[in-house]
């Protein structure tokens, strides 16, 4: 029987509905918003309808060279006509040694590199180094902080929500808020945490960027109570705020352990890494009796790796990190000009192509300052999914942060194009003017929701 209620369906949905995750496919027929995508080149997706999508959420920052990249394709073709053996278990893998020594040739002070294949087990692998190379039980995260779905990451998840059907988790974790040093510093004085691990910016919590100088004092704190300081560049790395890592905005915060993920693999393979020094190595996994205490089946394959070489060396080569400071800092000022003093826009930020549109109760307006709290809650729970899908109808793909839905996130691959930002821009400022008071959001959200009703929840 079909879970989608509507003739003419697309197999893949249906299946996805069956087989994979019904809730998910219902979720999408609320307002309408289901697509089932075909075909990614560079910045372009293209649906089973044959309708055309910009793509500003770049696969939750996986995509940063984009889509299909063909240097990367190219280099994957000519590793398969290799015949390289893909897993080795009894020696030296010749893949992940070449990846292991161009991570640390990019970040010379952390020249030991822990192979995994998602962005999650990268910090699992972290966590575990802390623990065996401190001696001690505490993981200290933040509030808002996002760092995976596995239960060691769901330990130090910064969001309520998602900790909360899976418990008991990890003991020893606390979360502090996000960007607070003094929190920092009382939290460590205990001298039982292991770890300090936290994001440059907390990108699922909205976009937030911590002040000037947070991880260099951070560091400075962990360092003066025996703590590591791990950050997690999951998202923010491989030149995502326009620099190659993100916490070389900051002189001398070059952490004890840098975590990788996401789009190392450039969208097309599975591949993560966590970097460390070479002393907090030979603690934790040193001798005879500890060499072994961390791995996989998969770390270090060599197809995963190969892509990851390549992806370094079209980063190196291509000047994306580069490409993404200038192409962010032109978005930004575009936008705060464009939607400077909109009575629903609270704050435009973020660093490089990175960026977040909160949304919410300002000053102005006659409904924001008679009933701050009603376009509050609208805001968190409608406003971000709404523009968003108000955009996908313009052909332009993106997504609120995940824990904070009145934040619409902006985060096109590396490559994009002064013409592509000035589009997204001008739809954004225009769909946004339709809406500088509640009452037509609601008007509108309200039609819609009946429509779909009347079409039995139809999926896009």
């Amino acid at each position: 029987m079909s879970l989608l209620r509507q003739e003419h369906v697309h197999a893949a949905a249906e299946k996805y509905a069956q087989h994979i995750n019904p809730a998910f496919v219902r979720l999408l027929g609320t307002f309408g918003y289901g697509r089932v995508f075909v075909r990614a080149e560079g910045m372009t997706l293209w649906d089973a309808e044959g309708r055309e999508y910009l793509d500003f959420l770049g696969a939750f920052g996986a995509a940063n060279l984009g889509h299909n990249p063909p240097r990367l394709l190219a280099a994957i073709r000519e590793h398969l006509t290799t015949e390289a053996p893909s897993l080795v278990h009894v020696g030296p893998q010749v893949h992940a040694a070449e990846l292991g020594a161009a991570l640390a040739a990019r970040v010379p002070e952390l020249p030991m590199v822990m192979l995994s294949l998602s962005g999650g087990e990268a910090v699992e692998s972290a966590l575990k180094l802390a623990r065996a190379a401190t001696g001690r039980p505490g993981l200290l995260s933040c509030e808002g902080g996002f760092h995976g779905t596995g239960f060691g990451n769901l330990s130090v998840m910064g969001h309520g929500r998602m900790r909360a059907p899976f418990g008991p988790l990890l003991p020893g974790c606390r979360r502090i808020p996000y960007g607070d040093l003094d929190a920092l510093d009382r939290a460590l004085g205990d001298r039982a945490q292991a770890a300090f691990l936290v994001e440059p910016i907390a990108a699922e919590a909205g976009i937030i960027v911590p002040p000037d100088g947070y991880l260099r004092d951070s560091l400075e704190l962990c360092r003066r109570h025996g703590t590591l300081l791990v950050l997690d560049e999951v998202q923010t790395g491989l030149g995502r705020t326009g620099r190659l890592f993100a916490h070389q905005w900051e002189q001398d915060a070059v952490p004890d352990v840098l975590v990788l993920g996401k789009s190392l693999g450039g969208s097309v393979v599975p591949v993560s890494a966590a970097l460390t020094t070479a002393e907090l190595h030979r603690r934790a996994f040193g001798t005879a009796a500890t060499f072994d205490l961390h791995g996989s089946t998969f770390s270090g394959y060599s197809l995963g790796c190969a892509a990851a070489l390549a992806t370094l060396a079209i980063l190196d080569e291509e000047g994306l990190a580069e490409r993404a400071e200038r192409a962010g800092r032109r978005m930004l000022d575009a936008l705060r000009a464009r939607l400077g003093g909109h009575p629903l826009v609270r704050d435009i930020r973020g660093r490089g192509l990175l960026l977040g549109l909160e949304l919410g109760p300002t000053r102005s307006g006659l409904l924001n300052r008679l009933a701050p709290g009603l376009v509050s809650a609208v805001s968190e729970k409608v406003f971000g999914q709404w523009l968003a899908l108000r955009l996908l109808e313009e052909g332009i793909l993106c997504q609120p942060a995940s824990q904070q839905w009145n934040v619409l996130r902006l985060e096109p691959p590396l490559i994009v194009t002064d013409p592509e930002i000035d589009r997204v821009v001008d739809t954004i400022a225009r769909v946004l003017g339709e809406y500088r008071e509640l009452a037509p959001l609601l008007a509108d959200v309200g039609r819609r929701l009946g429509r779909q009703l009347g079409d039995g929840w139809r999926f896009g």
